[in-house]
């Protein structure tokens, strides 16, 4: 069996191995998104095709929607030529349920890919063509908390969006200058309307989004490449909205197990890509059951039915207070603390961390007790509900395999997200967040990953990250083994407020961290013994 359109006609093989097939046509689905797009997508990668393609793939079941999602891919050119056009856009989704148990789907809603590179002429005019089209009406996105980026931790340009900004958007290159450019195209050419959804786990994700966009179109007025007119457009509530979000759906990197089981199946080329650039995608996916997402109904040229998917529309406030609950209290920052003690202590799977006595109570201590006691209630979602739900059933599930090196990808940039705003919020309720254990031991441990040794001596791999080499030149000197080799090394990372949101040392949390670093480097078992003895209830001395 091949992941193909053609391949898919043979229903009875498909329905033999238990894989459902799309009930609808999905070449003349695909002919009407390329005709007459609605929605288009930028990042590509696993979780959108888990989590948003299977929200369009049920629209499309079930005759709430006629036309699938045009996908745009502004970082990884080789997903594109490797995984998308080779199975015509088709995803073999595979839900991993926490009894073991798995839903096998195809899902035909992703209805073509375009490379948005500035390189290949006809792929970067295609992508105009599609901003040229009045009908567009939401443009999506899940490129990580870098794809948002334009300036480093010491406040500086990054090269990249320099170049950017002095060459213009016929020769855009960073995701923010190829959507300025886009909007610039649309301006030009009738000035419709559209939405911009960030579904990016980053706080406040419309605002940074909305941020980076305008920093690029300022620029380029100043430059002469666009006109006053263009901001005047973007600022435009009736034309150009950028909507707020909360999303989430763990979904980890495509499983070797999952590969074996399909091509067990009689499924052919299901082999897992890891590309230049780092990318692990398949064509398959393979996803938790539990899903969220939570959207700001703010969409001035219309928008899919998506509440009829089960997706939260409502009001930004609303979505502000989700958004806070999951990544500030309940997952992403459970997710980020341990992930690296994960690593220093040998476990590969999070789920497998999560049975490590000292581990599990790291995440409650970090959950219920530092993490709920600042966070507002939605009213859509119970904070408590939604962490016992990730404690007894998510985190937990062992067959969804998912790995820590997988969550620390990108770590020294979600410092801010994860832990910065409920130590901002302990800080604005008692004065001081030096009450705290879990969060300080989350980020000791993270300053204590970076130095790529694990807790036994062993030297690993760090995920990629491109603050590492930032972050390696602040710790220099520090060693394992060697407690001492840590003197002021930390203070230009802790008082860093691009990093954590504040300076830690004014928060009360500074000196504590560095205590707990410390510990941590006095040799084989001291990330272990610093947990036990911090987890313990007496603060060591």
């Amino acid at each position: 069996m091949k992941l193909t359109r053609e391949g898919i006609r043979k229903k009875d093989d498909w329905t033999v191995a238990g894989i459902a097939l799309p009930s609808y046509d999905v070449q003349a689905v695909a002919k009407r998104t390329e005709e007459a797009p609605v929605w288009l997508h930028f990042g590509i990668g696993n979780i959108f095709r888990a989590f948003i393609g299977g929200i369009a793939d049920q629209l499309l079941r079930e005759g709430s929607m006629d036309r699938g999602i045009l996908c745009a891919e502004a970082f990884d050119y080789e997903v594109v030529d490797k995984i998308y056009r080779p199975h015509d856009n088709l995803v073999l989704s595979v839900i991993l349920h926490a009894d073991g148990s798995r839903d096998c789907r195809v899902l035909g809603s992703l209805a073509g890919a375009v490379k948005a590179d500035a390189k290949e002429e006809k792929q970067w005019e295609r992508l105009k063509e599609i901003f040229r089209n009045p009908g567009l009406s939401m443009v999506s996105f899940t490129i990580t908390e870098k794809g948002y980026a334009l300036k480093n931790p010491d406040g500086e340009l990054y090269g990249f969006v320099k170049a950017d900004l002095e060459n213009g958007p016929d020769e855009a290159s960073g995701a923010m200058a190829i959507v300025a450019a886009m909007l610039l195209e649309r301006y030009r050419n009738g000035k419709a309307p559209l939405a911009l959804v960030s579904m990016d786990n980053v706080s406040r994700n419309g605002e940074k989004l909305q941020d980076s966009v305008l920093f690029m179109a300022e620029g380029w007025i100043r430059r002469g490449f666009a006109d006053e007119g263009f901001l005047a457009y973007l600022t435009d509530e009736k034309k150009i909205t950028f909507p707020w979000t909360m999303i989430d759906r763990i979904t980890p990197r495509p499983g070797e197990d999952v590969y074996r089981e399909l091509s067990g199946k009689g499924v052919e080329d299901m082999e897992i890509l890891v590309t230049d650039k780092k990318t692990y995608i398949a064509p398959f996916t393979n996803t938790e059951s539990p899903s969220y997402l939570v959207i700001e109904d703010s969409f001035p040229n219309g928008r899919p039915p998506l509440e009829k998917a089960g997706v939260y529309m409502t009001s930004r406030e609303t979505v502000n207070k989700s958004e806070r609950m999951k990544v500030t209290a309940c997952l992403n920052p459970i997710h980020t603390a341990l992930c690296t003690y994960d690593i220093m202590l040998g476990y590969d799977l999070f789920a497998d961390g999560m049975q490590d006595p000292e581990l599990k109570k790291l995440a409650e201590i970090l959950g219920y007790q530092e993490g709920l006691p600042v966070v507002e209630d939605p009213g859509i979602l119970s904070p408590k509900a939604f962490l016992d739900e990730l404690m007894s059933e998510r985190f937990p599930n062992v067959y969804l395999g998912d790995t820590s090196a997988r969550i620390a990808v990108d770590i020294s940039q979600m410092t801010a997200i994860r832990f910065g705003e409920t130590i901002k919020a302990y800080v604005r309720r008692d004065k001081s967040a030096a009450f705290l254990t879990a969060i300080p031991l989350a980020i000791a441990g993270w300053i204590r990953y970076l130095l790529a040794v694990d807790d036994e001596g062993n030297p690993f791999e760090l995920s990629p990250d491109p603050m590492i080499p930032y972050m390696k030149e602040q710790l220099s000197g520090l060693r394992f083994g060697e407690p001492d080799s840590l003197k002021d090394q930390l203070r230009g990372v802790l008082s860093n407020e691009s990093l954590f949101g504040s300076d830690l040392y004014e928060a009360g949390l500074g000196g504590k961290i560095e205590t707990m670093v410390r510990s941590e480097l006095e040799g084989a078992g001291a990330v272990r013994r610093t947990l036990r003895s911090w987890l313990s209830g007496k603060d060591p001395v």
